[in-house]
């Protein structure tokens, strides 16, 4: 996880009143935007040109949470469901990792500009973040879910889950998403028959829910980035790129780096023929601790060019 000392998050006058969570400029709803759009669940997510709502669930309480960037300072407005007031903290310390409020990245683009065929990215992208989840077990779902498939067929598919097997929220507000995700113990009991993934990623993903539902698996990068990845490659069906991705999108873990991932091999400035893993990986070393958020810088260059 990352190295930086979290900002003051304020405390609203009153009780359900909405907080603003400042950050270090500069920083880019636009790339949010751009992410949320793409894997939007819209059964548990809103998404607006200016703005973001989800559902969630943290222990045995639930609710949902909106946010929008305020255009007249460096700060997000962050609003809460009457359910979520006792989880104030909780959820701001979730929401800043989850939109990485608390970098400075002129440290993180000086070592990255170091790099000739970075720097060029890092001056047309300045300030990019590093968009994690709001809840690790649903991202690790998307992630085997997602594997050999698009973003929008995974989407697709971890949709249907959510239409299965997601609660429906009590106190959804009228013009938002109305379902929980699935829990580790539903995507682990139920018949996922027809659900559009091949039999063996099926079971991937329910023997993934049953060990985090039963204990087995300690689904955290407290102890490193290595320790998680190892966690996750012991259990059958998953590799080091699931392994990889689930470190850098469920915990935000600066120094994660997927080094199979198609879109940092096929980036533009590699040429026309790419690069190899092993030849991206020897050259990765350069960018720690820092290489999630060279990823990023890849991953956008290859989105847009």
């Amino acid at each position: 996880m990352s190295d930086f000392s979290p900002q003051p998050s304020p405390v609203p006058a009153q009780r359900n009143e909405p907080m603003r969570l400042p950050y270090l400029e500069p920083w880019s709803w636009q790339q949010f935007q751009q992410y949320f759009a793409l894997r939007c669940l819209p059964e548990v997510e809103r998404l607006t040109p200016h703005g973001y709502q989800r559902n969630f669930r943290l222990g045995t309480t639930s609710g949902w949470f909106k946010l929008r960037p305020l255009a007249d300072e460096a700060a997000l407005e962050l609003s809460l469901s009457p359910s979520a007031s006792s989880l104030t903290q909780p959820l701001v310390t979730r929401v800043r990792r989850m939109f990485d409020l608390d970098a400075d990245t002129s440290p993180i683009a000086a070592h990255l500009r170091t790099d000739p065929l970075l720097a060029p990215l890092v001056e047309r992208y300045p300030g990019l973040r590093l968009p994690t989840a709001f809840d690790p077990f649903e991202q690790a779902v998307r992630a085997i879910v997602g594997q050999q498939v698009t973003v929008k067929a995974a989407v697709t598919i971890t949709g249907r889950l959510v239409t299965r097997l997601g609660d429906t929220l009590a106190d959804a507000s009228a013009e938002g998403p109305q379902r929980l995700f699935p829990t580790a113990e539903a995507i682990a009991a139920s018949v996922l028959d027809g659900i559009g993934m091949p039999g063996r990623r099926v079971e991937t993903l329910q023997r993934f829910a049953r060990a985090v539902h039963e204990g087995g698996l300690a689904l955290h990068a407290d102890d490193g980035v290595e320790a998680l990845v190892g966690r996750l490659c012991a259990l059958p069906g998953i590799g080091p790129w699931t392994a990889e991705y689930i470190a850098l999108r469920a915990f935000g873990v600066a120094d994660a780096f997927p080094v199979a991932d198609l879109g940092l091999l096929k980036a533009r400035i590699w040429g026309d023929g790419g690069i190899s893993a092993r030849t991206l990986a020897a050259r990765a070393e350069a960018w720690r601790p820092w290489r999630a958020y060279a990823a990023m810088y890849l991953w956008q260059s290859y989105a847009e060019d």
